[in-house]
């Protein structure tokens, strides 16, 4: 049995039934903002969101990004840094596209995606297999608030365009931080409303009025891009949100924007003390 077989999750309690769950689908059109949901009634909105795109999901990715969404993930991938487990964790792994950037990146690492919407990792693992990454990549049903690994079990951790929709971030942020070995990289990859007030009002037409469009066409959930623009410009600006990820614990944290502004990555390390 290899070292990479050997690192099982523990196991995972069934999910109990949401009341809050089924009072959102009682909602008529757009979701509503985040500001006006609690904790719980989000993360029962996420769940539903993406169980309902993964069909056009990659392509709109791309598509409304230009393609700069692959651009983004691989800038990240080319600053991780392996050392001892060789072990890397993507959190919100969605349909898999950090975890196979990162296994085709970096040839000697083991690499497990996590997320909590099934729906997401089905079309995640066929992505891996039709990659012949099956041997090196899996892809695991998890909670990014109880990471199902002991600690100090990956040289990186990371979540691609996944943290915003997670209400309690610094606490998903320390588990990502529980998980890595000392030393070892916490990575977020995440859009954002930039800060130039000309560039911020072209980018609010285009969250609040062309992209809802453009879904319409191609999305079977197109409500659900309004609760992307929605998410968008109420996360928190690059240096606020670097501070959560200081509250969480990590050192040494940078950020750096990508794509005028519209998404930055945050770099930041467990204290090897």
């Amino acid at each position: 049995m290899s070292s990479f077989q050997r690192l099982l999750p523990h196991k995972q309690e069934e999910e109990p039934c949401n009341k809050d769950k089924i009072e959102l689908k009682m909602i008529i059109g757009r979701y509503p903002s985040v500001k006006q949901v609690t904790d719980t009634q989000r993360i029962s909105m996420v769940k539903e969101i993406f169980s309902t795109i993964t069909g056009k999901y990659d392509f709109l990715n791309h598509f409304l990004s230009l393609w700069q969404d692959v651009i983004w993930r691989r800038f990240a991938v080319n600053k991780m840094r392996f050392f001892k487990t060789f072990r890397f964790l993507d959190v919100a792994t969605g349909t898999s596209d950090l975890a196979i950037q990162a296994a085709l990146r970096h040839k000697n690492i083991r690499v497990t995606g996590l997320d909590f919407v099934q729906e997401m990792l089905v079309l995640g693992k066929k992505k891996v297999k039709r990659k012949n990454l099956s041997k090196r990549i899996r892809m695991l049903n998890g909670d990014a608030l109880n990471i199902p690994f002991p600690p100090d079990s990956f040289d990186v951790s990371g979540i691609a365009f996944g943290i915003r929709n997670i209400p309690d971030k610094i606490d998903a942020l320390k588990e990502m931080t529980r998980v890595v070995v000392p030393g070892g990289q916490v990575m977020v990859i995440e859009m954002s409303f930039p800060g130039t007030p000309f560039f911020r009002r072209i980018y609010y037409i285009y969250l609040k009025v062309i992209l809802p469009s453009l879904a319409r066409v191609f999305s079977p959930n197109p409500d659900a891009y309004h609760y992307l623009g929605d998410s968008i410009m109420n996360f928190p600006s690059a240096s606020d949100f670097a501070h959560k990820m200081e509250l969480a614990g990590l050192v040494d944290v940078k950020y750096y924007p990508l794509t005028l502004g519209v998404t930055y990555l945050y770099i930041g390390y467990k204290n090897d003390s």
